[in-house]
């Protein structure tokens, strides 16, 4: 059998550079969302029976009917802490358990009370507490609205469209196709429980901007969708993907923004099967008959049930701050891992390995993770070693340790089924795989032929996998080894869609149930793990490819396998800025394009790009000509080079914002928007970014660019060219010339930027340097410093000032005065921007800091 795999994953990786669309379901392939979408906005068959009504302290509980088949369903409404509600309809009486998401919210979302304003025969009104927020139970049809004041700010069923689908046994009624079995190519889907989909529509009114649902690799603004697909939400490992369309990628967080100049509300639609998100709008409609604007959301999904948070803002930090409160923000790496990453599918050995991190040293780049895909295995065996490419990993590791430099390497959740491999029996014998339909455990093709799959929604088998990354059973690791976990959409190679059957079955539950989650669990496995063998004092770094809501606290993400052309150059910026909206901010794309080779500009224009996106990592395809930094001649060696010092430059100003995101749950890349919400020339901006608030990032993403026009936001504020320090004006379009050394970057007037100018071979060789601050017109700024790698910051071992420049006097508060670090950097150099020269300057230390 192994020639044939061979032969054919040769064919896979050969024959074709873009995706075979006719691999991936379109919604009239996928039975359930055929289905649903037949259904067309109409009065809708559910009643709220107001008589079942129950209102405690905390909750209201009430039933519904669906006047064609009379099944009753249970609706709760919460009010919950922070301005969010909370919406779950589930079958009042289901033939067996359907399938509520666990381990995704941080904690059950506190409370507060729900009050009763009036109730009639036509429906119910509640006190949603301050701002006259109320919410309108209106009975026949069923409806809800969100109301504050006179304004409607959502409705949910006002199109009618809730449609669920109750469990039933099959000889109930005629069956529909794909209803008790679906067929797609030549797999087969048994559907044991019959259909189970569920459905419901909001409508939101004023809002033409919505944002979010990733990945998928398109414009930050959602399109809306009535002439084509819905999106789609199901994590698949899509080879090479299209650019500019809905079809679902590796990963998917069901998390809606929508943003008009008053108001940014979310939905947090809490499911984790397959699912389809439907976008209308009225837009050309409000032009022609002056009607208000509107857009309409439909989210339909496979099993499980409703169970919606509803965020109600009412500004985007507030959002933000809602959706931290439910599912965690963004994990506090380690300082390093903000630093430049050096990867390839693969470097060859041991050897490879040295004189890549001695080419770093020879051209004067400085990185920090070099990176071993699977080829460093013996034989796609995970936690393993080839016994002769990489026969002494410690003495490799070792080397890269005394230069202060780590390493990545690949661990997959898919596990080769040979009895000669200890992982494989370990997890056979303790029954850990997940099983297919007939009982036996599930077997897929992956890179190592026949796999099994670790059932990773098990706490146990998530328990003993974390235990697999302690140095006495992880042979040849040491501290500085860290993990990427790829393929765990999960890819099967031989599956529906090239992943597992929906029918294979964890537990209680189908993987139809789960399928959304399984990456998230396996990146939470493996972090633990990465803390677990430290004895809870580092902090991990773990790398993703699949992903769901919540998998901000466990590490970074990247948009996967992008290829080397402009046009996913370009894509590479609404990709990372959709998924910082909805938490996830570590996040980057493969610079220079996993796929194909680049050519020397656009290399050059990639690492300019990453250079200011949150996760900073080159890739490349096993196919794929070599592209070191320094391959492509001096001059251009010398423009990569001088893209990561300036990363390197910036890595406190960085620190800082991951700091701020994992206390806040606020982006550190995002769009313009987030910070001038009432300007609408912001609002479909996605070829250029903030750094936290104060860096403004418009690349060069066209192909012999002699000039960029970049936007830049805010009425009576001023801007500075970083590189020139010339100011200019807010609230215009500025035309840019740029040469191939040129990254257009500007600092807002009002704040002030550290920096480290002493640029070494790694972060960690920087620990001790000074800092230089770059002040910008009577502002403010924060200074961050802890010891780069561990969580004593969480014992308040850290600096944390915020610096003002006022009278022209700079000085510092201490934001933190129950913390405690010493650090050895001191402040060498202070750059005031737009002031004139001063006849003196005159120094006054208070305490002993820095």
């Amino acid at each position: 059998m192994a020639p044939v795999l061979v032969l054919w994953l040769a064919v896979c990786l050969s024959v074709t550079w873009a995706v075979d669309r006719g691999n991936f379901k379109t919604c009239d392939q996928s039975a359930f969302c055929k289905r649903q979408r037949a259904l067309k906005p109409a009065e809708s068959p559910y009643r709220a029976l107001l008589e079942t009504m129950e209102l405690t302290n905390t909750r209201l509980t009430l039933q519904l009917i669906n006047d064609n088949n009379k099944v009753r369903l249970l609706l709760e409404l919460y009010r919950l802490q922070g301005n969010m509600t909370r919406v779950k309809i589930n079958e009042l009486k289901p033939l067996k358990p359907r399938y509520e998401v666990p381990d995704v919210l941080i904690r059950e979302p506190p409370t507060e009370p729900l009050s009763l304003l009036s109730q009639d025969e036509n429906g119910v009104v509640l006190s949603l507490g301050a701002e006259s927020q109320r919410v309108i139970v209106s009975a026949r049809p069923f409806r809800l609205d969100i109301m504050e004041g006179r304004d409607v700010l959502m409705s949910l069923n006002s199109r009618g469209l809730l449609a669920f689908e109750h469990l039933r046994m099959q000889e109930e009624e005629k069956v529909e196709d794909g209803m008790w079995e679906e067929t797609f190519k030549s797999h087969s889907d048994s559907k044991p429980n019959g259909p189970s989909a569920v459905s419901l529509d909001f409508s939101l009114p004023g809002v033409e901007h919505v944002y979010g649902i990733p990945e998928h690799a398109d414009t930050l603004r959602l399109k809306t969708t009535d002439n084509g697909d819905p999106y789609r939400l199901y994590n698949l490992d899509v080879f090479q993907y299209e650019l500019y369309n809905p079809m679902a990628l590796y990963g998917a967080v069901p998390v809606m923004l929508a943003h008009n100049a008053q108001r940014t509300t979310g939905i947090f639609w809490l499911n984790a099967a397959e699912t389809w998100v439907d976008i209308s709008s009225n837009t050309a409609g409000k032009v022609l008959l002056h009607l208000l604007t509107f857009t309409d959301v439909r989210w339909i999904s496979e099993s499980g049930i409703i169970d919606v948070f509803i965020m109600l803002g009412p500004t985007p930090n507030d959002v933000f701050s809602q959706y931290a409160s439910l599912t965690g923000t963004q994990s506090f790496p380690p300082l390093a891992a903000v630093g430049y990453h050096q990867c390839r599918w693969n470097y060859n050995d041991q050897e490879d390995v040295t004189s890549v991190d001695a080419g770093f040293d020879e051209h004067d780049i400085p990185y920090d993770y070099i990176w071993l895909d699977i080829e460093h295995t013996d034989g796609k065996r995970y936690f393993t070693w080839d016994p002769h490419k990489f026969a002494t990993p410690k003495e490799m590791l070792q080397g890269l340790m005394d230069k202060k430099r780590k390493m990545v390497a690949i661990v997959d959740p898919h596990i080769k089924v040979d009895s000669n491999y200890k992982i494989h029996n370990e997890i056979r014998s303790r029954g850990f795989y997940i099983k297919n339909k007939d009982g036996g455990d599930y077997e897929g093709w992956c890179w190592p032929g026949s796999a099994g799959y670790p059932d990773f929604t098990r706490a146990d088998m998530r328990e003993w996998w974390a235990s697999m990354f302690a140095y006495d059973q992880y042979e040849g690791s040491m501290e500085n080894l860290y993990t990427w976990n790829d393929m765990n959409e999960p890819s099967v190679f031989n599956g529906p869609e090239v992943t597992m059957h929906k029918d294979a079955v964890h537990g209680a539950w189908e993987h139809r149930d789960v399928h959304n989650l399984y990456g998230f669990y396996v990146q939470m496995a493996t972090a633990e793990g990465l803390i677990q063998r430290s004895g809870g004092v580092e902090r991990p770094f773990v790398l993703t490819r699949a992903f769901f809501a919540g998998s901000q606290r466990y590490g970074a993400v990247w948009t996967g396998d992008n290829a080397a052309e402009w046009e996913h150059l370009k894509i590479s910026i609404p990709m990372c800025l959709s998924l910082g909206l909805v938490g996830i901010s570590f996040c980057g794309a493969d610079v220079g394009g996993f796929f194909k080779s680049p050519s020397t500009e656009l290399l050059v224009r990639w690492y300019q790009t990453g250079a200011y996106q949150p996760f900073f990592r080159a890739h490349a395809h096993l196919d794929t000509p070599r592209r070191e930094p320094w391959l492509f001649g001096p001059e251009n060696t010398a423009l990569i080079r001088e893209a990561v010092r300036q990363r390197y430059a910036l890595l406190p100003y960085w620190y800082q914002q991951f700091y701020h995101a994992h206390r806040t749950g606020q982006p550190i890349m995002r769009p313009l928007w987030v910070e001038y919400p009432q300007d609408p020339a912001t609002f479909a901006l996605d070829d250029e970014f903030l750094i936290g608030r104060d860096l403004l990032v418009h690349p060069v993403t066209e192909e012999g660019a002699r000039g960029v026009t970049a936007y830049l936001p805010g009425k009576g504020e001023v801007w500075f060219d970083v590189q020139t320090f010339q100011k200019h004006n807010g609230a215009q379009n500025l035309y840019i010339p740029v040469t191939m050394s040129s990254i257009p970057v500007f600092q807002r007037g009002g704040s002030i930027i550290p920096k480290k100018i002493r640029v070494r071979r790694a972060s960690s060789c920087m620990m001790h340097d000074p800092y230089t601050l770059y002040v910008a017109l009577n502002p403010q700024g924060k200074l961050y410093i802890d010891d780069g790698h561990t969580f004593n910051y969480e014992k308040k071992e850290f600096i944390h000032r915020r610096l003002s420049f006022t009278n022209n006097i700079l000085s510092s508060v201490n934001l933190a005065p129950d913390a405690q670090f010493t650090t050895q950097s001191w402040i060498e150099r202070i750059v005031i921007l737009g002031a004139s020269k001063p006849s003196t300057v005159t120094l006054k230390t208070a305490g002993e800091w820095p």
